[in-house]
Formats: C-alpha cells, sequence, structure tokens
C-alpha cells in the first residue's frame, strides 16, 4: 500500500516591486540608523557652527549693517543659512558614507545582489536627504531664538529644501564613487561647495555687485537655492521663482543619471 504523501508547498514569489522598496528602506534604515548613533558630530557641531553665524553676523555685524532691501540682516541671512546648512550635511553625509562604504568593500555586496541600481542611490541619498532637513529644521529653530520669523509658502519652502538636498546628496556620491582615498571626499567641499555657498548671496543680496559678478553669480547653482529658499520666508528674490526650480529640477535629473550611470559601469567601485 502506497503511502500517502502530501505536496511539499509552493514557494510564494515575492513581487519585484515589494523586494526593492525592503531593499530601499533597508538601506535608509542603515543611513538614518548611522547618523542617529552618531549625533554629536551629524547634528550639534552644524547647530554649533550656525549659532556663531547669527551671533556674529547676524547681531554683532547685522546691527551695524541695518537693513538689506528692507528687511533686517538677521532675518536677511536666516534662509541662506538654512540652505547652507542643508547642502553641506546632506553632501557630507553620502560622500563619506559611501565611500566608507567603499573602502570597507561593503559596496561590492550590494553590486552583486539582485536589487537595481536606482535602489542603491535611493537608499544613499534618502540618508543624505535626511540629514540635510534635520540640520536645516535644527538650523530655523536656533534662527527663530534670535528673530521673528514668518513662513507664507511653507510647500515652496519644503520643496526648495528638499529639491537642494538631493541635489548635494547626488553631488556627494558622485565625489564618493571617484574619490581613491579619504582626503579625495574633502577636495570639493574645501575648493568648490564652500566658495560656491559663500558666494551665492546667502549674506548679501546681487544688487549689490557691480554688473560683471551679478552674471557670474547667475551661473552658480546655489545662488538659486538660496533665492527660492527666501522667497518662500520673505517672499523677496533676486530670481524668478519658477527659474530657479526648473534649475533644480534639471540637476536632479543630471546627477541622477550620472549616478546611475557610474553603478552600472562601476566606476570607481569594481577593482
Amino acid at each position: 500500500m502506497k503511502a500517502n504523501t502530501l505536496p511539499l508547498p509552493a514557494e510564494v514569489p515575492v513581487a519585484p516591486l515589494r523586494a526593492n522598496l525592503v531593499a530601499l528602506r533597508t538601506i535608509a534604515r542603515r543611513e538614518v540608523t548611522r547618523i542617529l548613533r552618531i549625533w554629536t558630530q551629524t547634528l550639534v557641531p552644524p547647530a554649533i557652527t550656525m549659532t556663531l553665524y547669527f551671533l556674529i553676523f547676524g547681531q554683532l555685524i547685522g546691527s551695524r549693517i541695518g537693513s538689506m532691501g528692507g528687511i533686517s540682516y538677521m532675518q536677511f541671512i536666516v534662509p541662506g543659512l538654512v540652505m547652507m546648512a542643508v547642502i553641506q550635511n546632506a553632501y557630507g553625509n553620502i560622500s563619506s558614507s559611501f565611500f566608507s562604504a567603499k573602502f570597507g568593500r561593503h559596496v561590492e555586496e550590494l553590486l552583486v545582489s539582485p536589487m537595481p541600481h536606482w535602489v542603491i542611490l535611493g537608499g544613499y541619498v534618502a540618508g543624505g536627504v535626511l540629514r540635510g532637513t534635520m540640520v536645516g529644521a535644527i538650523v530655523l529653530a536656533i534662527a527663530w531664538c534670535f528673530t521673528p520669523l514668518h513662513l507664507p509658502h511653507p510647500l515652496a519652502m519644503l520643496a526648495t529644501v528638499l529639491l537642494g538636498a538631493v541635489i548635494f546628496s547626488l553631488a556627494g556620491f558622485v565625489n564618493a564613487v571617484y574619490a581613491k582615498k579619504f582626503d579625495d571626499i574633502a577636495i570639493v567641499p574645501t575648493f568648490i561647495l564652500t566658495p560656491l555657498t559663500y558666494l551665492g548671496g546667502v549674506f548679501y543680496s546681487i544688487k549689490l555687485l557691480p554688473a560683471w559678478a551679478v552674471h557670474a553669480t547667475h551661473l552658480n547653482p546655489i545662488f538659486y537655492m538660496v533665492n527660492a529658499f527666501r522667497y518662500s520666508m520673505l517672499n523677496v528674490s533676486d530670481v524668478p521663482l519658477w527659474v530657479a526650480f526648473v534649475l533644480m529640477l534639471g540637476f536632479v535629473a543630471a546627477l541622477t543619471m550620472l549616478g546611475l550611470w557610474l553603478l552600472k559601469r562601476g566606476v570607481g567601485l569594481r577593482s
């Protein structure tokens, strides 16, 4: 007599999209854990630095400058300082995190896994965006201690912060891909990012500049981000808002395609 055999349960296939979302959430969660674990290095230093900016430039120097375009100088520099904090921290988070993964050979495990490249890129960018927005919120709260602020266009402010954080997270990823040693990830922030930030209208209006400097400033992408954020808070801007958003969306698209291409080709990742 034949023994009755029960059929083995068939494996339930996992939908590709669901599996990709799980992988995306896993990478993003790891980045969030890293940020919060070393919060004394990721969140506290920017807060201290920006407090000094508000004290020195806003109160001590600002009291002598008076107003800028009918707005108190303290209020005028708040949007620029918030965006500066967002940009620097979004860039620094992904450049250091991804390079550490590359240096420790962890990134090779991601490359040989079945997850698509957009998941890898999206997970790391999510970490950079989160750190940038968290630091931006902290700086905005500090600014409220120095001067009254109004938020007439909250959606425009949120969109500007998110787009700016995404742009410089992607730029930090490109820097980490090409970097060959830890010193290389400090070259771009020191020699490119910092000068562009200070010359992007953070502390002044371009109406104070000579004609040639105005034209040069219009080539600076940070200038458009600062002015979009300034419009969302103060209703003033040196450029039309739609121009700033078109340029930011263009940078997001271009840098995303570059990041995906670098992952596909394995530039600087496969040895």
